[in-house]
């Protein structure tokens, strides 16, 4: 299963392959998917569909019930694959939960018949999942696809990539499956360009700097993930100050652009705690804060460079300041004293 392009359309049920090479099949909202394992061999079989054959991410084979065959035998996701082996998986096109229209209060930045450009709010969650089933931001795509669409019953939604509920900014939302694959390929292939603003404690090191390390998730606390040199995902982030502030003399604050070059869980937020300057307001990878008990996470999803279809060159979607992040730089302009580093 060498050519992935081909395997990621046909997870989406867009085209079929060779045969006798690869086939999916939609009948509904089931689907399943069949492949020979050329790559990967001793590979878990839940981490080759994953993340070499790209059919599923680990998560959503749980999410949809995924069951894998191999070789004509149902096997555990920790089967190990041998070359050669015969791969089958078959999902539910949704979770056990439908994803139902919501007319709901967003923003949105931009909008054509192929794509919705949100300004996410802090507090709103992306896409459901346990304990999220309504209220989120697919929910909203879904209802207003279908009263742009002027039809009864609004599509699946078309989440590209996603942004933590308590991180603001910028999202992009495709409204056909072609679309998707279009844009969710600019993401896994790192030709877009996401900027963050983030408000964080501690003064970095430098004007600027590039992060590097691996990312796996926390045995002690299955809500986290940690960094680590060799095992787990690969995550990359540059980052540029913007201005410092040094509060009473006791305490230092920064205003920092995050460039992510890769899109792992957590990334900012673990990248930026790890490197002792923790970003402000973050319940999980820092504690609170003397100067600021009260402020919630200061990450915001500024900036989105992508290519939209039918479009030859890039568009650049930019979401406004939050209030929140206003009324902390005027707080840090008030409290604090600007410290100029070179």
């Amino acid at each position: 299963m060498s050519d992935k392009k081909k395997k990621k359309k046909n997870a989406a049920g867009l085209s079929s392959l060779a045969p006798g090479n690869e086939a999916s099949a939609i009948q509904g909202r089931e689907r399943s998917w069949t492949g020979l394992v050329e790559a990967g061999d001793g590979e878990r079989a839940d981490k080759y569909i994953a993340e070499i054959a790209g059919i599923l991410s680990r998560s959503q084979i749980k999410a949809r019930g995924a069951r894998i065959f191999v070789n004509g035998k149902e096997e555990k996701l920790s089967r190990r694959l041998a070359s050669g082996d015969r791969i089958e998986v078959a999902w539910t096109d949704e979770p056990s939960h439908s994803l139902k229209p919501e007319k709901l209060d967003v923003q949105i930045l931009y909008e054509d018949e192929n794509v919705f450009v949100f300004d996410k709010a802090q507090g709103m969650v992306t896409h459901p999942a346990n304990g999220n089933w309504s209220g989120t931001l697919a929910n909203a795509a879904v209802w207003l696809d279908a009263e742009r669409k002027g039809e009864g019953e609004a599509p699946r939604g078309g989440i590209v990539h996603r942004l933590d509920k308590d991180t603001s900014g910028v999202i992009i939302v495709a409204r056909n499956t072609e679309t998707h694959e279009f844009l969710a390929s600019q993401f896994k292939n790192r030709s877009t360009r996401k900027e963050y603003w983030a408000i964080v404690r501690g003064s970095p090191a430098g004007n600027a700097g590039h992060l590097e390390n691996c990312l796996t998730r926390d045995k002690y606390n299955r809500k986290k993930f940690v960094g680590n040199e060799s095992q787990g995902k690969r995550a990359v982030t540059d980052y540029r100050v913007l201005a410092r502030w040094s509060v009473e003399g006791r305490r230092d604050y920064a205003l920092v652009a995050l460039y992510p070059k890769t899109g792992r869980t957590h990334q900012l937020r673990i990248h930026m705690s790890g490197m002792g300057c923790p970003i402000l307001g973050d319940p999980l990878y820092a504690q609170s804060d003397f100067f600021f008990p009260d402020a919630t996470l200061m990450l915001h999803a500024r900036r989105l460079r992508i290519v939209l279809p039918g479009f030859a060159e890039p568009m650049v979607f930019k979401a406004p300041t939050p209030s929140r992040f206003l009324a902390m730089l005027a707080l840090l302009e008030k409290k604090g004293r600007r410290v100029h580093r070179t």
